[in-house]
């Protein structure tokens, strides 16, 4: 027998003895809204996380491989991530239980699991549909059954942080597909048709909440829109999770929040892309440049630390590039640097009239090429040596002020983050001739 697997199989029986699901829980006190895990004040220093080889694309499952194909994948990956101080991993539903044991108990990382809450379509009567019409009971009676069993299946799972419902299904109202487009305005329709949505995001948390009161529940929307709708439905909801892209700075969000919500943020998205669309090459600074100033203001705004103090953390986003994102079904062995929708709050390629985001280079590492076992390398950009500095600070321990969280950050260099991942790159390049060389 394999000996990585055999030690998986006593793991595995351990923890099936010794598990105990940890006590997670919004605290609020006059500093401001903070997550407790235990008692114990956490940040949460997020990763939106996922294992998909060059080639594959949304219908691949790192779940459905071999135990030692899922080993690898996560001892590589999961050291990478608790070198770099990630204490959390954003994952959609369908990892096993195991798992989130084993990343928790050998590399000490949270997940937060993900129910898509029909953001992609469902199934209705043997029929798949796209766009998922809340206001429909058969609609509703699936999805409020689904979330029941996963609190059921998942509530007493060592290493869970918290439940996330939804992706930005908002957008959903909007886009017939799941690829990235401008961001929408708000219009009748689509307000007439949140309120069901909303409400029944509402209805979930409640159904959650009666099976498991040990972990808290966030909803994912898309930037702060329908917030008005948000806090009149959703007063059950523990946490506000918002996928929010608006370059360096994330503006007035959280002030918002704060004045007509008053749930705390947990920024469930948010980054950049490593492709410059006006130079047409990679721009690892300007990535790294843009994650910097985001994170700088999430720790700004923690409890305590005198600005708005309701937010939780964040999630990167994200790990790896996804080569698969742009036509999604098609060229999924080639990087492609198609942009595909408009952002003006990223300066350094935007071009008024022009698309700048490139959805396949999100990645704060890249892709290497998969093995024989189905296996990859990731190379570090810029923006994994600078976070992995940023996460060295805990605004809960030693920091009073804001101006504590500034002179951190300002003693970050990009300039020699960009040095040490110059190596990562030449390794990769050296990786693609081998490749090329191999199939001559």
């Amino acid at each position: 027998m394999n000996t990585k697997f055999f030690l998986l199989l006593i793991w595995c029986f351990s923890s099936a003895i010794y598990s105990q699901a940890d006590k997670v829980t919004v605290d609020n006190s006059k500093v401001g809204l903070k997550l407790k895990v235990n008692g114990q004040d956490f940040i949460v220093n997020g990763m939106n996380w996922d294992y998909s080889p060059i080639g594959t694309n949304f219908n691949y499952s790192l779940w459905k491989q071999k135990d030692d194909v899922i080993l690898k994948a996560l001892d590589d990956e999961m050291g990478l991530l608790k070198n770099m101080g990630v204490n959390t991993i954003r994952v959609y539903t369908g990892i096993p239980k195991k798992w989130i044991e084993y990343i928790y108990t050998k590399y000490g990382i949270y997940t937060m699991l993900n129910h898509s809450f029909g953001r992609y379509g469902l199934t209705l009567n043997g029929l798949w549909v796209v766009n998922t019409e809340y206001s429909d009971p058969t609609t509703r009676n699936i999805l409020l059954q689904e979330v029941k069993q996963l609190a059921t299946e998942y509530k007493d799972t060592k290493g869970l942080l918290l439940f996330l419902l939804g992706n930005e299904n908002n957008y959903g109202l909007f886009w017939d597909g799941a690829e990235t487009e401008n961001i929408p305005v708000e219009d009748r329709k689509s307000t007439l048709r949140a309120e069901s949505m909303y409400q029944l995001f509402n209805e979930a948390t409640l159904a959650m909440k009666a099976i498991d009161n040990s972990h808290p529940i966030a909803i994912c929307n898309g930037d702060i829109l329908f917030l008005d709708i948000i806090a009149k439905e959703c007063k059950d909801v523990d946490i506000l999770g918002i996928n929010v892209y608006r370059g360096v700075s994330f503006g007035d969000l959280y002030v918002r929040v704060k004045k007509e919500y008053g749930k705390p943020v947990l920024l469930t998205e948010f980054g950049s892309d490593a492709y410059n669309a006006v130079l047409h090459k990679e721009d690892q600074k300007a990535q790294a440049t843009i994650l910097k100033g985001n994170w700088k203001e999430i720790y700004e705004n923690a409890a305590g630390i005198s600005k708005s103090g309701n937010s939780l953390g964040g999630f990167t986003f994200q790990f790896s590039d996804g080569w698969w994102k742009f036509e999604q079904t098609k060229y999924l062995d080639i990087h492609d640097t198609n942009a595909s929708w408009s952002n003006g709050g990223y300066a350094f390629d935007y071009i008024k009239g022009e698309n700048n985001m490139n959805e396949e280079w999100f990645g704060i590492c890249a892709k290497g090429p998969t093995n024989v076992n189905g296996n990859y390398q990731l190379y570090p950009r810029a923006a994994y040596y600078v976070l992995k500095e940023v996460h060295q600070l805990n605004p809960f321990t030693n920091v009073k002020s804001a101006s504590d969280v500034r002179n951190h950050f300002d003693k970050i260099q990009i300039l020699d983050a960009t040095l040490k991942a110059r190596v990562d790159k030449a390794a990769l390049d050296s990786k693609k001739i081998e490749k090329l060389d191999g199939q001559d």
